[in-house]
């Protein structure tokens, strides 16, 4: 069988912000549909309601998608990057624990200088654990999705 390839989507109120926090914390990059869109609303497919401006560039106004950096060659619709994070936009709140979240392998040594560059981003810190078998620290985006350094 082949490989099946994926992206993590994550549901918020406002992607742009979350792929902006969530571009600074990992050190991706956020994608630029900017040209794309452009020639969309010249033909009439979309209109201006559906995108935002931001800096300048416009952007789809429900998504927003961040890449790692050695990616950004890829075209997303035809070559979808593999490590992809896509920020959807939805009305509902997080109703409850995470069911599933990133863990981010930074290593014990740089930990506390994460959570200060993660917590200065907007990041929240939950709960430490440092135990025999297990170190983490559990802390939330700006949105409150959990996830943990490690």
């Amino acid at each position: 069988m082949q490989p099946i390839g994926y992206q993590v989507t994550f549901d918020v109120h406002d992607p742009h912000a979350q792929a902006h926090f969530w571009a600074a914390a990992l050190g991706y990059e956020v994608e630029d549909h900017d040209p794309v869109i452009r020639r969309i609303l010249d033909q009439g497919i979309a209109s201006r309601d559906d995108v935002v401006e931001i800096d300048g560039r416009l952007y789809w106004s429900v998504a927003a998608a961040i890449r790692h950096p050695d990616d950004t060659d890829r075209d997303a619709l035809t070559d979808p990057a593999p490590r992809r994070l896509l920020f959807w936009q939805v009305p509902e709140d997080n109703a409850g624990k995470n069911r599933l979240h990133l863990d981010l392998n930074v290593g014990r040594d740089r930990l506390d200088d994460e959570v200060a560059r993660l917590t200065a981003l907007g990041a929240t810190e939950l709960y430490r654990v440092d135990e025999p078998h297990s170190f983490h620290v559990t802390l939330a985006d700006p949105e409150g999705n959990e996830f943990c350094l490690q």
